[in-house]
């Protein structure tokens, strides 16, 4: 990847001052390690009227892929190939804005102590990046970059210059313009807007990005015309934290409005009332109700069935009663989330072995699920089209037949308690059935006396007294239940 700052001078304000704004002396070609490859700085010219820096990263490919785990755009683990032969090494992209943030952090933050009086100044620039991926093409380039005072020429890289009938590719050939900036403004737009145009980042985005996003964007992010885009595209999409972030900019924006600091604008709620408890999730509910249960049954090794994203293993991870937990989902992309979530890559080796992520579809029987204490459906069955549940109840309760199963499932009925669901709407757009309570106990009461389980059942939320509880859970424990004890059981739980 290539990028190149150039400016002009005079014999009074010399370019070569360049040097002193990014702490780079003109004279040196410097190399710096970086995560992923190496960063050098040198200048293809420096004189008082003429000044380039040119910031050249070369990444490794392999280091890219054996630290990242597959993670990243083309990191799938199922994509070999794509891991080693890419755009990484070329294209400006989220690499190369982690580089300019690391070798230029000082010149960022318009911090230059040899001569204090450079980096509040505005100066001429022009930034050249040779290949630029634009996802949204030139013009999107321009609604990035000339709100903030550039002259933008962006000029498209055809797929092949042999064949024009193919026309262009993603890519794009950037050069910026403007004498109105400094030079820590500049590096600040290109920090987040060169992985907004990629529309992709090579690291797991977490909570922390935000404060990265803010910084970065500070002066010029709140009033962009391209506010929302440049924040979501930024997170990686992560609604979450694109609702932080927006929050928090509407708060910059009020304050800049109102000629005052943020924190006199953000004093609608008074301590005491920041004190007050909110609500437990549901989510969080069911998963402490899971445990209770597993706890209750004494089991130590689980299976954490349609596993999703992890959020039940890293629950049960941090309780040291559950020396092996093993989750098992038929989505690959959902296991790599859960990979990161977990931070398999970093995990010590004693808690490492604790837990296991297999790939798996939970309507075949599967040799590797056999022998454990307990396994978890938690959400799981509603996903399942009604002709697949028995190849589910198989697999489970006749094959691998651990000692507890614990199935948890929405219940229809309490659907009307829930004010933003359009009535007759299932609460996700995958569900492809809800269960009353009725309906819900007489299939666990079936399973259960069909393969010698006694089974019971738990509420998970608010009880309500007309409609139930929002979940509900049955505990299915293997026992010497016959067909009468099983009947029994339902009579009494109904």
């Amino acid at each position: 990847m290539f990028l190149t700052i150039t400016t002009t001078g005079t014999p009074e304000r010399p370019a070569t001052d360049l040097g002193f704004l990014l702490h780079k002396h003109p004279g040196k070609a410097q190399a710096f390690s970086t995560s992923y490859g190496t960063a050098h700085v040198l200048y293809p010219e420096a004189d008082a009227e003429r000044c380039t820096a040119a910031l050249l990263l070369e990444v490794d490919a392999v280091a890219l892929v054996r630290r990242g785990k597959g993670k990243g755009r083309g990191g799938a683990p199922d994509a070999a190939l794509a891991q080693y032969v890419n755009d990484r090494p070329y294209a400006a992209s989220s690499l190369l804005a982690v580089a300019l943030g690391g070798v230029f952090s000082s010149a960022m933050r318009g911090v230059c102590a040899a001569k204090p009086e450079l980096p509040p100044r505005p100066r001429p620039l022009r930034v050249e990046v040779p290949a630029l991926p634009a996802r949204g093409g030139p013009d999107l380039v321009r609604r990035l970059f000339e709100p903030l005072g550039w002259t933008v020429v962006a000029e498209p890289v055809a797929l092949d210059a042999r064949f024009p009938d193919w026309g262009d590719s993603r890519y794009v050939r950037l050069v910026l313009e403007s004498e109105a900036l400094t030079l820590a403004e500049a590096l600040r737009h290109l920090y987040v807007l060169l992985p907004v145009l990629d529309d992709a980042k090579h690291y797991w985005v977490s909570p922390d990005e935000v404060d990265k996003l803010l910084r970065a964007g500070a002066g010029w992010l709140p009033g962009h015309p391209e506010q929302k885009l440049i924040t979501s595209r930024f997170l990686s999409r992560r609604w979450s934290l694109t609702r932080q972030a927006m929050e928090r900019l509407e708060l910059v924006r009020l304050a800049e409005t109102d000629d005052s600091e943020v924190e006199e604008i953000d004093n609608a709620v008074e301590a005491e009332a920041e004190a007050e408890e909110k609500p437990t999730p549901l989510a969080v509910r069911r998963r402490d109700a899971i445990v209770a249960a597993l706890a209750e049954s004494g089991a130590a090794r689980v299976l954490d069935l349609g596993c999703g994203q992890g959020q039940l293993v890293q629950t049960l991870l941090k309780d040291p009663r559950f020396t092996e937990i093993v989750g098992v989902d038929v989505s690959m992309r959902a296991l790599t989330i859960a990979s990161r979530r977990l931070k398999l890559d970093r995990m010590g080796e004693r808690q490492a072995s604790r837990v296991r992520l297999l790939q798996g579809s939970l309507a075949y029987t599967d040799a590797r699920l056999k022998g454990y204490d307990a396994a978890v459906l938690s959400e799981v069955i509603e996903h399942l089209d009604l002709p697949r549940l028995p190849a589910l109840e198989y697999a489970v309760f006749g094959s691998a037949r651990p000692r507890t199963v614990l199935v948890t499932t929405p219940n229809v009925e309490y659907n009307v308690r829930w004010e933003t669901l359009p009535a007759g709407h299932v609460r996700h757009g995958d569900h492809r059935f809800e269960w009353t309570r009725a309906e819900f106990r007489a299939w666990a009461g079936e399973v259960a006396e069909r393969h010698g389980y006694d089974v019971r059942f738990v509420s998970v939320g608010p009880d309500d007294p007309e409609v139930g509880p929002p979940t509900q859970m049955a505990v299915f424990s293997m026992g010497a239940a016959t067909p009468s004890t099983t009947n029994e059981k339902k009579s009494r739980t109904a």
